[in-house]
């Protein structure tokens, strides 16, 4: 196979040979995905109907709930269809849409992280200005510019991936279609220029989190200042969750595209691609969002209307 354009079709990496380690991890990512659509499903939902959420805050937590279905839906369904069916296959297409899609969707959850954390910072530590800043106007811009950026990104680094001669055969050591793994199908010299553009990216991942911990040292030194234990003790809960996504997003996606050959295997792949791609969407409803008490409230409320307008509409049918 000499070049890209006789290619239909690339490999994934199988999770096991026997059949029942297959079976297992169909059922383990059924699992996670069912979680993750519910968990999230649930914030869309209360966010959306109650007036109360209507602030920055869940505004930014209603877009990172999209994004965390996106990755969700990304990777896991043709995951879990391979160790259902016991293949491998994934078309050429359907790889291009895989890679655009992953990266949108963590460049955007990236960005919507940065944003959230400003959102604290400014909340915390310049409260007298919070409407000033972060008015309805100011939030649609940032979301609006999350989104964008992420697009542009990601079709930029898919179409450059996918511009390449492939001369190394189709089979990818990875449970879906990385870009890393992709560059190593190419021809020799030939993906400088892409690897040029990931450390470009990640260089601006890395001038975020920079950010991010500058804004936390400012948040966390107004906190230590608040008289109230339950003040700080309520802050901390709201900062820590959020600074535990941000840090596992930067030590393994950054490490999943830059690590070098010498110390990539097939398992230590696996582990650090789960770890960025499946593992913060299906948690961060649960440690970052779940565990607010407004946002329970909100829940509860939505269940139950939705319990009485269900009893109501038994009741009349009889």
């Amino acid at each position: 196979m000499s070049n890209s354009s006789f290619l239909t079709q690339f490999l994934l990496l199988a999770f096991a040979d026997r059949r029942e380690l297959q079976l297992l991890h169909f059922w383990l990512f059924l699992a996670i995905s069912l979680a993750a659509l519910l968990a999230n499903g649930l914030i869309l939902s209360a966010v959306a109907c109650d007036h109360h959420l209507h602030t920055p805050r869940y505004f930014f937590l209603l877009h990172l709930s999209l994004t965390d279905l996106g990755c969700i839906c990304t990777t896991v369904p043709k995951a879990m269809h391979n160790s259902l069916w016991d293949t491998t296959a994934i078309s050429y297409m359907g790889c291009a849409a895989q890679v655009f899609l992953l990266f949108f969707f963590i460049s955007a959850e990236f960005s919507l992280l940065t944003i959230m954390c400003y959102d604290r910072y400014v909340a915390i530590c310049k409260p007298l200005h919070y409407g000033t800043l972060l008015g309805s106007r100011a939030c649609a811009h940032m979301a609006a510019a999350a989104w964008a950026t992420a697009f542009l990104n990601s079709l930029l680094h898919t179409t450059n991936t996918f511009s390449l001669p492939l001369c190394q055969g189709n089979a990818l050591d990875q449970f879906f279609c990385e870009i890393p793994h992709i560059l190593k199908l190419s021809c020799s010299h030939s993906y400088t220029r892409e690897l040029g553009l990931l450390l470009f990216s990640i260089s601006l991942v890395f001038a975020c989190f920079v950010f991010i911990v500058f804004s936390y040292v400012q948040i966390f030194r107004a906190v230590l200042r608040v008289p109230s234990q339950q003040g700080r003790h309520k802050a901390f809960s709201t900062c820590l969750p959020h600074l535990a996504v941000v840090s596992l997003f930067v030590s393994t996606g950054p490490f999943a595209y830059l690590k070098p050959p010498s110390i990539s295997s097939p398992s230590l792949d696996l582990v650090v691609s789960v770890l960025y791609s499946v593992v913060p969407p299906a948690l961060n409803p649960f440690i970052y969002s779940l565990r607010n008490q407004e946002l329970k409230d909100a829940l509860r409320k939505m269940m139950t209307g939705c319990f009485s307008g269900a009893i109501k509409c038994q009741v009349s049918g009889v």
